[in-house]
């Protein structure tokens, strides 16, 4: 009998509202430990509500959402988004602080010794694929578009948080670039075996990345499963993605 997976984020009866407008409405689910669970659904569905609310850059307005076994409202804050990776489209990262220095800012924020920094930052910039020696020092301004991101995706892991959070982190790159970074990424996210929660509104990634996929729209959860149970899904949003992965005819 294989054992049920620990629960790493958890929802529950969740609403977000805002001037009274459901953002997300009745949101029960369960993230595993290990998966890479995609969000999917067009712009404004609240896939990136959902991911806010779970690093606690929003809080519900009503329901209640579990980190680990703890209530989002009863973590520190920040303790809690330090346990979280979290990398957006534009990286975010600091303008004027070098590679090394954007990927140890979470690592000497918890007071890891200048070796031990020094050590992880070699470590993470090899894990992306960027040659230590040539990228420490460089500034964000002195990178391409990719290579950013693959320093941010560095920095979210840095201090080896159990969760990453992802917010459409390649729909600003060329479409090679963005292939290139989905395959590293997947092969990445096999070897640490992170939980990582994943935004977008492409389908031809969600099937690539996701171990399961979350359809979103207006708010609502509608439909929840692996690849093979979204093709097979009746739902109307289902059925309009799905219908974006064959050619024009």
């Amino acid at each position: 009998m294989s054992q049920t997976p620990n629960i790493t984020v958890e929802f529950q009866d969740v609403n977000f509202q805002v001037s009274r407008r459901d953002l997300v409405s009745r949101l029960n689910l369960s993230i595993y430990q290990g998966e890479a669970l995609v969000l999917l659904g067009r712009s404004g569905s609240g896939k990136t509500t959902t991911l806010k609310l779970i690093n606690r850059l929003l809080l519900p307005t009503t329901g209640q959402i579990l980190v680990g076994d703890r209530l989002t409202t009863k973590w520190n804050e920040i303790e809690l988004r330090r346990n979280i990776g979290y990398v957006i489209q534009e990286t975010g990262l600091f303008p004027h602080f070098n590679v090394r220095q954007n990927i140890g800012l979470v690592p000497s924020l918890q007071k890891w010794s200048k070796h031990q920094i020094e050590t992880r930052v070699y470590e993470m910039l090899g894990l992306v694929g960027l040659e230590p020696e040539i990228f420490s020092q460089r500034y964000p301004h002195q990178l391409s578009g990719g290579q950013r991101q693959r320093v941010g995706v560095a920095r979210a892991l840095a201090a080896d948080p159990p969760i990453l959070l992802m917010d459409e982190p390649f729909g600003a790159l060329d479409p090679i670039t963005r292939l290139e970074l989905q395959q590293q990424f997947r092969a990445l996210q096999r070897q640490l075996g992170k939980t990582v929660v994943f935004v977008t509104h492409d389908i031809q990634e969600a099937f690539f990345l996701g171990t399961r996929i979350g359809l979103m729209d207006k708010g609502e959860l509608v439909v929840l499963g692996t690849k093979e149970e979204f093709l097979r899904s009746p739902h109307p949003e289902a059925q309009a993605f799905i219908a974006c992965l064959h050619p024009l005819e």
